[in-house]
This record gives C-alpha cells, sequence and structure tokens, in this order.
C-alpha cells in the first residue's frame, strides 16, 4: 500500500489498510487491481478526481482540433474590402484555424478568372509573414478556392498593433476634431448680429411714436 506521498506502507490486510486510510481521514482507492499483490493508495478521493478533470481539460485544449474558417469575395470586390478581409482572416490564424478563401464568380466573370487569382495572390501577400499556403488556388465549378493555414513558432500579434493598420487610421481621427472645432466657434458669429438688429428696431420705433 501507498500513502498520498508516496511512502510504501508495505503488505497489509483489506482490514489493516482500510483502518490505516481512516486514521489519515482519507480514502483507500486500488489503483492496480491486476498486479499481484494488488496495489491500493491512501488518498484524497475528492481532490484526486479535481485533478484527472483538470488534467483532462488542458489536454483537450492542447489538442484542440483546428478549425476551417471561411472568407468570400467577389472579383469586383475593391482593394480597402480586400484589406479588411485581410485583417479579419489575422484573427482566424491568430486562433490557429486555417483559412478558406473563396472567390465567387458570376456569369460572364468566369472569363476573367484572372481577376479572382489576384485577389487570392493579393491574401497571399497581404498575410504572408504569418500564413503560409496550404492549398494553393484552383477552380471548384463557378468559385476559386486557397487556403492558408498559420505559420509555426510564429506569434500574431493583436489586431490593432501593426503600425499600417495604425498609419491608416490615425489622419481621419486627428483631422475630424480639428474640422468640428472650427466650424463650432466660427458658425454662431454671423447669427448673432441680425438678433442684434432685430431687437433694437422695437426700441426705435417706440422712441419714434413717443416723440
Amino acid at each position: 500500500m501507498v500513502t498520498e506521498t508516496g511512502e510504501n506502507l508495505g503488505l497489509m490486510t483489506v482490514q489493516e489498510a482500510l483502518a490505516e486510510a481512516e486514521r489519515r481521514n482519507l480514502d483507500l482507492i486500488e489503483v492496480a487491481p491486476d498486479g499481484k499483490p494488488p496495489v491500493c493508495r491512501i488518498i484524497d478521493y475528492g481532490k484526486f478526481r479535481y485533478e484527472q478533470r483538470k488534467k483532462a481539460k488542458d489536454a483537450q485544449k492542447k489538442s484542440k482540433q483546428t478549425e476551417l474558417k471561411g472568407i468570400r469575395v467577389r472579383p469586383n470586390t475593391d482593394d480597402h474590402d480586400l484589406d479588411f478581409k485581410s485583417r479579419n482572416a489575422l484573427k482566424f490564424l491568430r486562433k490557429g484555424d486555417k483559412v478558406k478563401f473563396t472567390v465567387i464568380f458570376r456569369g460572364p466573370e468566369l472569363r476573367h478568372k484572372e481577376i479572382g487569382q489576384h485577389q487570392l495572390e493579393r491574401f497571399i501577400t497581404n498575410l504572408a509573414e504569418f500564413a503560409t499556403v496550404d492549398q494553393p488556388p484552383r477552380m471548384e465549378g463557378r468559385r476559386m478556392t486557397m487556403v492558408l493555414e498559420p505559420k509555426k513558432g510564429i506569434t500574431i500579434p493583436e489586431q490593432g498593433e501593426s503600425k499600417s493598420a495604425k498609419d491608416e487610421n490615425a489622419p481621419v481621427r486627428s483631422k475630424a476634431p480639428e474640422g468640428n472645432g472650427e466650424r463650432a466657434s466660427s458658425e454662431p458669429q454671423p447669427q448673432n448680429e441680425p438678433l442684434a438688429v432685430q431687437e433694437e428696431q422695437p426700441d426705435q420705433a417706440a422712441a419714434e411714436a413717443g416723440d
């Protein structure tokens, strides 16, 4: 029999083992029933079960299956939207997921498959630092698809930490308040002058009437 600290207490009868477990206010658990002789251990069974569940949960997190996320575009999707969808794809890659990019063609757009090829290559370029091509661009009916997967050993920064994203947003945030401030200070001034004239007119009329 083995204690909770790993101490070997040697051979005991079932009655002796139960008495020892009760004396320690612990539980007697058979851990190797097929052993000769069988091996028992004195432990806190509640704590043991908690640790087992925690280990199983941690193992499940580590063995998380990779999901396949999707990004869809059209041949006429502009560059701004392509960059926006690239940032969304980066969120998926950060979580360890693969991303499937799909260009959907309709009607005569199928005559210009090179446009879809160019868009998928744009995604490859945008995400080259953090992703590699798992499935190169290929046609599937009226759709052209491609799959990117996260680069191994690369930590992807949180959204908004890259300089390019900050530089694109900074001019918009800085100019907006200045424009609003100028209009707020200049617009009220011409409105006060007519009001002053309107207030003086009744006084002048009263004075003339008195005369």
